[in-house]
């Protein structure tokens, strides 16, 4: 693995712990699923820091059918058939791919989970009726 994906994992794993808050992006104090992957990718230089996607709705997946999470990723990112650590995993929730978070083993990811009220390492496969697509945004 290289140096910048595993720089990627042990930021993602900092966050573990963090309460969920909408739109927030404090370390120990909250932040929601979009603000994680943008507050992770920023700490390890690969986001531009100017990059803030806020503000959004909690409910806009809901409503709509525009793929603002993909939207956002687009230019960043591209989708992977061969996801590795430090790769994005994307979930459909409602109409569109709504959640997001950080691949750090085959077999688990690193996310700011609404209904468990925190940011959590967990099993890749308990959202996996869930999987939208996989995203790099690593070279």
């Amino acid at each position: 693995m290289g140096d910048i994906r595993a720089a990627v994992i042990a930021e993602a794993m900092s966050w573990v712990g963090t309460p969920y808050h909408h739109l927030a992006a404090v370390k120990g104090a909250g932040v929601d699923c979009v603000m994680l992957l943008v507050a992770v990718y920023k700490a390890v230089g690969v986001l531009d820091p100017e990059f803030d996607p806020r503000p959004y709705s909690p409910q806009w997946f809901l409503h709509r059918s525009e793929e603002k999470f993909i939207g956002h990723l687009l230019p960043l990112a591209s989708r992977t058939q061969t996801p590795v650590p430090g790769d994005v995993v994307l979930y459909r929730f409602g109409r569109t791919a709504s959640h997001g978070a950080i691949l750090v083993d085959p077999e688990r990811i690193v996310h700011a989970h609404r209904p468990s009220r925190r940011v959590e390492l967990c099993e890749l496969r308990r959202l996996e009726r869930r999987l939208d697509s996989y995203w790099t945004v690593l070279p």
